[in-house]
């Protein structure tokens, strides 16, 4: 395609298309493709060139001049488009091949084109038969313009927008000559003025009023706006256009010399109008929001006001994107500017909400005075034609006639069209009645002309002279703004007037251009924006070390402001901001503030509440639960004081965020608070438990580390006693712990897998040993061919240690929702009795933290880990209970089976097992539909029967914590709902038992005296 673009352009516009052939392949292969993508550029060129040839006579100056430069702009952006040529000539070779001919507008497209080449010189060739009446209209400007381009202190010393300069006129109307000039954009003005003398510069070389009006102009700023963000460098553009010319030497040295002054002075110049506009606005603002019924006779004051602070904003933007080399950079950016925007917008409000009255007045002002001053003035007109006066005199009839009706809508745009033509009939040349014989006519329709847009045109008005939808295509200063604004403590009650601005950027397009905003067409630039990598900034160097806590409440003296003030002095300030309005529109979408901050908030805290937990997965670090308890309720507190300041509903934000804290994910997607201390209370501390490198201690409820040589970096009972487990309670919730209890299960079933693997493996042997449990001598030799022993009670001891966790958790949660306890204890013992086991009403129970005698998600898990028959798996269970009863004795080899009275366990968690066969068996044989109470019986006969060999053997070093062992049976029996001593003294002497105590008891007093 790059071959066929070049022949184009060499050959444009006479493009031969058979000729060709060769490079215009391509397009021939792809021309419905061609076609279809550059239509709609096509077609732009096709309107540019038909408003090349509208003839219009415009009898009025401003739709004259907007003409004019409006043509102007169109061809000086046309003569911007690099790739114009390759376009038209590609759309019309993409016709031709389609079609067999070209299209119609091609030959004068093509001319036009290759004539524009130069634009300015095209056009100054074609505006030379209109340069007096062009020069004319800009000459009209001498006495607008420089009284619009006041500098800020002359505008200070007339007190410029001031209510309360003169109190004895406070209640007069506020009216001019010239109403309609007293709001025109500025920048309208001089664009008019610089594209105006650049295509007709005769009268720059022989008069001297359009010299100094074209010199205020220069002076006046350094770029004006052609379209949106495309602007003009007018001394650039200028100095290039008269280079060369004969004559103008002395106008290059006058462009020259404005520039200079422009660069060195302009900046302070707007600078200051914007100070003394924030100020005026300010005022004005406050006296119309305590007296809205002065913006009846004041509504020119509040356009004036509206218009002059769009002027320096716009000013501003357009310097921003192209600041000059200048000692004084700072002036072209204004860290204040959100207070200007938030007056403004105050202004529209205040215009809006109080419309009824600029109504009432103006109807009043119409019919009782513009009407009688009208029909004096038309009676003093001796000589006027018939149609004339049919019009003159539907003015004064259709203003006379005005009423004030409820609900009745007002349109008096068919007088404003009729003033149109009376304009139009008394501006000829040779009219019979020449307007410019009657200033008072025009004067007064004039006034009359405004009042009436009060009535029904105040959308209007305000779009003309408030409308700042420009600054959309600007984001880089728009963002700029924003942020140099929320850096200035004082300005952060203001910066709502950003996100309100944007309400107005769907007013950037044209009304005969509406589709510009679908999605099809701004999805890029939309994209592009969203995508915008941003600069990092360059850390400082030496960084202030941070204070130590306290420091903020150390003062000497209540002027010094400390952190904390200003902290609280933006807090305030911020509120404010969102307090500004209740809603707005952008593009159609209704933007809440209120919910927007919730929303934010709710997202923010999320990521804060998880950023405070300091969860450290390769380390295993972790926040203690009461320490992240307690920073969250500084946030609470915190977060309370913001309804002080701004109507939102904090506590069901913080409902909301909680509530996803005691899940999985949040709404976004990322792991909580629960899932960190999940994964650290498994990982971290229920593992190492496993290994013995943590103790179980039922004396103190809690873990504690044991005195192994590598050390732990963390201690366990900071994190297993009852303070941290009641606030993990309150921290995760029932929720969160229901989510803890799953991950519990899965490694419990884990372990019970592996421990029917063992059963399958010793199957033949188990099934002897529980029949002939009471031989001696053949159960001796029955153990040899055992295998796997220490493995069983090892995995047994796991299940114990997570079961046992699992029960301290469920205890505190008692301690955090008391109501519901009782709520649930009523449930509980009604069904109880009714359904006697009843796993549901075991599940509701344990969901409060109620003890239960069988455990309703170990049985859950339990069942679903069945893949045999019932009866298969009903053998199974059986025989893991001989296998682990027979396997007791092993443990008084080992070492650490020594039980501690201190501690109320043993130091290889064997102690665990108690809880472990308990709930494992009571969880089996309820799945299966079994007694427990004869299952345990059978395994307490077993385990007693083994154990009692141990009395037998006389090699110390194999029965050295025997009396430890001994103490398992009790632990059984006390833990169990379904066992009582009476049972356990019936297979096991009560003596051994007693002695037992007695000997460990002796052992914790040698061993700490």
């Amino acid at each position: 395609m790059e071959s066929a673009v070049k022949y184009i352009n060499r050959k444009f516009p006479n493009i031969d298309f058979r000729g060709g052939s060769q490079q215009l392949s391509l397009i021939q292969k792809q021309k419905s493709a061609v076609l279809e993508v550059l239509s709609s550029f096509y077609d732009s060129f096709v309107d540019v060139m038909e408003l090349k040839h509208i003839v219009v006579n415009f009898d009025f100056t401003k739709n004259y001049l907007d003409l004019i430069t409006t043509y102007a702009s169109v061809i000086l952006m046309l003569s911007r488009i690099d790739d114009k040529k390759a376009i038209v000539g590609m759309y019309n070779c993409a016709h031709e091949f389609s079609n067999g001919c070209s299209d119609p507008s091609y030959p004068r497209l093509g001319q036009m084109i290759v004539e524009y080449e130069h634009p300015l010189k095209k056009l100054t060739e074609e505006f030379g038969p209109h340069t007096k009446a062009v020069t004319e209209a800009l000459l009209s400007l001498q006495q607008v313009y420089p009284r619009r381009n006041l500098p800020a202190e002359q505008w200070r010393s007339v007190q410029l927008l001031s209510l309360l300069g003169t109190p004895t006129n406070l209640l007069s109307p506020a009216s001019c000559d010239t109403m309609a000039c007293e709001y025109l954009p500025i920048e309208v003005m001089e664009r008019w003025i610089i594209l105006g003398f650049l295509l007709c510069h005769n009268s720059l070389n022989t008069n001297t009023a359009s010299q100094e009006l074209w010199k205020m102009a220069l002076r006046s700023g350094l770029y004006i706006t052609l379209t949106r963000d495309e602007v003009l460098n007018i001394h650039k553009l200028s100095e290039e256009h008269f280079d060369g010319m004969k004559g103008y030497n002395k106008r290059i040295a006058d462009i020259k010399e404005c520039k200079e002054h422009t660069i060195i002075n302009c900046g302070g110049v707007h600078r200051e109008k914007r100070l003394f506009l924030r100020n005026a606005l300010k005022e004005l603002t406050k006296v119309l929001e305590d007296e809205p019924a002065l913006l009846g006779p004041k509504a020119l004051f509040v356009f004036m006001a509206l218009s002059f602070s769009r002027d320096e904003v716009l000013w501003l933007v357009r310097h921003s994107e192209n600041i000059p080399k200048t000692k004084t950079p700072e002036d072209y950016s204004d860290s204040h500017m959100a207070e200007l925007l938030f007056y403004m917008e105050r202004l529209r409000a205040l215009l809006n909400r109080y419309n009824y009255i600029l109504q009432r007045y103006h109807l009043q002002y119409l019919s009782q005075f513009d009407a009688l001053i009208l029909n004096d003035t038309i009676q003093s007109i001796y000589v006027c034609p018939e149609e004339e006066s049919v019009l003159m005199t539907s003015f004064v009839s259709a203003l006379s006639a005005l009423t004030l009706k409820h609900g009745e809508e007002f349109d008096l745009r068919a007088l404003r069209l009729d003033w149109l033509r009376l304009q139009a009939y008394t501006s000829v040349g040779k009219a019979t009645l020449a307007l410019k014989d009657f200033p008072d006519l025009a004067r007064i329709m004039n006034m009359t002309q405004f009042h009436t847009k009060m009535m029904d045109s105040m959308e209007e008005l305000l779009q003309e002279t408030a409308e700042l939808s420009i600054l959309c295509f600007y984001p880089r200063v728009f963002e700029k703004m924003f942020s140099q604004s929320s850096e200035d403590s004082s300005m952060q009650r203001y910066l709502m007037a950003f996100p309100m601005v944007c309400a107005r950027f769907s007013q950037s397009t044209h009304h005969m251009c509406p589709e510009e905003l679908l999605p099809k067409h701004c999805a890029e630039t939309i994209s592009a924006a969203r995508n915008k990598k941003l600069k990092k900034p360059v850390p400082k160097k030496g960084e202030v070390p941070k204070e130590k806590p306290g420091t903020e409440s150390h003062r000497k003296d209540r002027a010094v402001v400390t952190n904390m003030d200003k902290m609280h002095l933006t807090l305030t300030e911020l509120c404010t901001s969102y307090s500004m309005c209740s809603d707005f529109t952008v593009f159609k979408h209704i933007i809440v503030p209120s919910e927007f901050l919730i929303s934010q908030l709710e997202h923010r805290l999320s990521k804060i509440f998880v950023r405070m937990a300091n969860y450290n997965p390769n380390t295993q670090d972790i926040l203690r639960p009461s320490e992240l308890l307690s920073g969250i309720h500084a946030y609470i507190t915190s977060l309370n004081t913001l309804s002080r300041y701004i109507n939102v509903d904090i506590p069901r934000l913080l409902r909301s965020v909680l509530l996803q804290q005691t899940q999985p994910l949040d709404s976004q997607g990322v792991q909580t608070i629960t899932t960190l201390y999940t994964n650290w209370y498994l990982e971290g501390l229920l593992r190492q438990a496993s290994s013995s490198l943590i103790a179980h201690c039922p004396t103190m409820h809690c873990f504690i580390n044991q005195n192994v040589e590598n050390e732990q970096n963390f201690k366990a009972e900071q994190f297993s006693d009852i303070c941290e487990l009641r606030a993990l309670a309150e921290l995760i919730g029932p929720y969160g712990l229901k989510f803890l209890g799953e991950n519990l299960m899965w490694h419990i079933t884990s372990q019970v897998g592996e421990l029917k693997k063992l059963v399958f493996e010793n199957m033949d042997v188990l099934v002897q040993m529980k029949a002939n449990f009471d031989k001696p001598e053949m159960m001796s030799s029955l153990q040899k061919r055992l295998t796997g022993c220490e493995s069983v009670l090892k995995r047994m001891t796991i299940i114990g240690v997570i079961l046992s966790f699992r029960t301290m958790t469920l205890e505190q949660i008692s301690l955090t929702i008391d109501v519901l306890i009782i709520q649930v204890a009523v449930i509980y013992c009604s069904c109880y009795f009714m359904f006697q086991v009843a796993i549901s009403v075991y599940e509701l129970a344990s969901a409060a933290g109620l003890h239960c005698n069988i455990d309703p998600a170990l049985v859950t898990a339990i069942a679903n880990l069945h893949n045999s028959s019932t009866e298969e798996e009903y053998k199974i269970s059986c025989l893991l209970l001989v296998y682990i009863a027979v396997s007791l004795p092993t443990l008084a080899v080992d070492p650490a089976t020594f039980y501690s009275r201190e501690h109320g366990g043993h130091q290889n968690n064997v102690h665990c097992l108690a809880t472990a066969i308990n709930h494992l068996s009571a969880a089996m044989f309820t799945v299966q539909n079994k007694s427990i109470e004869q299952h345990l019986r059978e395994f307490l006969q077993v385990a007693s029967s083994t154990l009692l060999q141990l009395g037998q053997n006389v090699d110390k070093v194999e029965v050295k914590n025997r009396d430890s062992v001994y103490l398992l049976l009790d632990m059984i029996v006390e833990e169990s709902p379904f066992l009582s001593q009476d049972v356990l003294e019936s297979c096991f002497p009560y003596v051994l038992l007693r002695n037992a105590y007695r000997e460990v008891h002796r052992t914790f007093i040698h061993t700490m005296g």
